[in-house]
């Protein structure tokens, strides 16, 4: 290493590192000062003295929070690939001592989250303890993005291998699922066992948000189609989204198992099965690479593509 090198090596903090990270990822010091649980005082002098460091300015501040300069930009890039590369090691490491530890960062859409993941995920917590699951839900881009860079060791989406490749990353399948129609059981639909899409376009529709994987298919059949979605109304949930149905305000597509997670079989509505070909869905498991991944990280990579126990049976 050179000298200059060696300074400059010297001069960085990887604290400053992290917290600079914090409050890019928060938009805002008094956001990371309070996720982090230090003082906002602290987080500001510390990012003061990382922009004395490097000689530059980091950060435009104002009264709504931060953006980031040019120059941030570029440090927040590879302040994230050395955090993920000090993870790498303590993760490699931490092979040596006994049983599994650490910590994973996750970051799933909702289809996951509501589906799959609370059983998985509180079987592997029974068997590992030690671990601590860090679990945000996203729309399917926004997850890819996190794992591009470096901001979850995982990602979990629907996500086709050209899409996953085309952001640098690996895939893994993980589960699969079907969409379905869910409409009032009074509505003129609900006596029939399955249908295709196109048929609901006469009536409005309870939407998910715009760049959720579920709204992208919809529209993208209703443009081949020719034909264009009555939107009413739009929502963040699922739970939402079947609250809306129930009270008169349209139609809505969203998994058949999270519909009969939420809803009793009795209660006011039905979920018809998409004849459509791409109601039938892969969602897959997305990494930087699976072989460098943390200890942790692959044993619960290693665990969610294990085949779930039948119902019934404890894990």
């Amino acid at each position: 290493m050179k000298p200059t090198e060696r300074s400059f090596a010297r001069r960085i903090d990887l604290t400053s590192l992290q917290l600079f990270v914090a409050v890019c990822e928060a938009g805002s010091i008094g956001k990371a000062a309070e996720r982090e649980f230090i003082a906002a005082s602290a987080v500001s002098k510390r990012l003061a003295d990382l922009e004395s460091a490097l000689g530059t300015a980091l950060l435009y501040r104002h009264a709504r929070g931060v953006d980031l300069t040019p120059a941030g930009q570029s440090l927040l890039h590879h302040a994230r690939n050395v955090l993920y590369g000090l993870e790498k090691m303590q993760g490699e490491l931490s092979e040596y001592a006994d049983g599994v530890r650490g910590h994973v960062r996750v970051h799933a859409s909702i289809s996951a989250v509501v589906q799959f993941l609370p059983e998985d995920l509180g079987r592997f917590a029974r068997q590992h303890p030690q671990v601590k699951i860090d679990l945000e839900e996203h729309l399917s881009g926004n997850v890819l993005r996190a794992v591009q860079e470096g901001a979850a060791d995982i990602g979990i989406c629907h996500a086709s291998a050209a899409t996953a490749a085309g952001h640098g990353l690996q895939w893994q399948p993980y589960r699969q699922d079907h969409l379905a129609l869910v409409v009032p059981t009074a509505h003129a639909l609900s006596a029939q066992a399955a249908i295709n899409f196109i048929d609901s376009l006469e009536f409005d529709h309870v939407g998910l948000q715009p760049g959720s994987s579920i709204a992208l298919a919809m529209h993208q059949a209703a443009a081949q189609a020719g034909r264009a979605i009555r939107l009413r109304i739009r929502v963040t949930g699922l739970d939402a989204m079947c609250r809306m149905i129930a009270n008169g305000l349209g139609v809505g597509v969203m998994p058949a198992r999270a519909f009969e997670l939420m809803q009793p079989a009795d209660g006011p509505l039905r979920a018809l099965p998409l004849a459509d070909g791409w109601a039938r869905r892969d969602i897959h498991l997305i990494a930087r690479d699976f072989a460098t991944l943390p200890v942790t990280a692959r044993a619960l990579v290693e665990h969610l593509r294990a085949e779930p126990p039948e119902p019934g049976r404890a894990a």
